[in-house]
């Protein structure tokens, strides 16, 4: 489940976390996985047929989003700690900036943070296993690890060009109060 954490709130509520998110622009859902998946889940790290597995056994849950969505392709991104130059990985996206098409992530686990900043407000957006968060294009955020440094997340594309992030200076965006 999200939790937000604003300048003076955290938000823990699954109905109150999607209505805030909503009001922002941002969709969030939450789609447990199979519990057929668990033991493949459980894996700090995947090679290329364990993704594709894990992929098969998520297959439902991809032509839902196609049919909702428009969405025509999806990957798995696995991250943690023992990854060659995770740390350089990280810092691609651990500034604020925006896509040129809708950034979607589904978190089958571990957890991470995405950070924003919409309407002049910063605020932070901690998923874990089972969230689901679309991003609209043009929206100001960046993405990191947290403290468990771990993550599997299913990234669907209506359109994989848009994919550069294009970095944004805070200062032009933010409302300081």
């Amino acid at each position: 489940m999200a939790t937000i954490l604003r300048k003076t709130e955290k938000i823990q509520d699954t109905k109150a976390v999607k209505e805030f998110l909503n009001k922002n622009g941002i969709i969030y859902e939450s789609f447990p996985a199979p519990p057929a998946l668990d033991s493949i889940l459980g894996q700090k790290s995947l090679n290329d047929p364990e993704k594709e597995e894990l992929l098969r056994g998520l297959e439902y849950r991809f032509e839902d989003l196609k049919k909702q969505f428009g969405y025509i392709a999806r990957d798995l991104v696995v991250l943690h700690d023992e990854i060659p130059g995770i740390q350089d990985v990280l810092a691609k996206f651990d500034k604020l900036h925006i896509h040129t098409d809708e950034e979607v992530r589904y978190i089958v686990d571990g957890s991470g943070v995405f950070g924003f900043i919409v309407n002049g407000e910063k605020f932070e957006v901690h998923v874990s296993k089972g969230d689901f968060i679309s991003i609209p294009e043009n929206t100001n955020h960046w993405f990191t690890l947290d403290d468990a440094f771990r993550i599997k997340a299913v990234r669907y594309f209506k359109d994989n060009t848009g994919w550069t992030p294009v970095y944004v200076d805070e200062s032009k965006v933010l409302v300081h109060s």
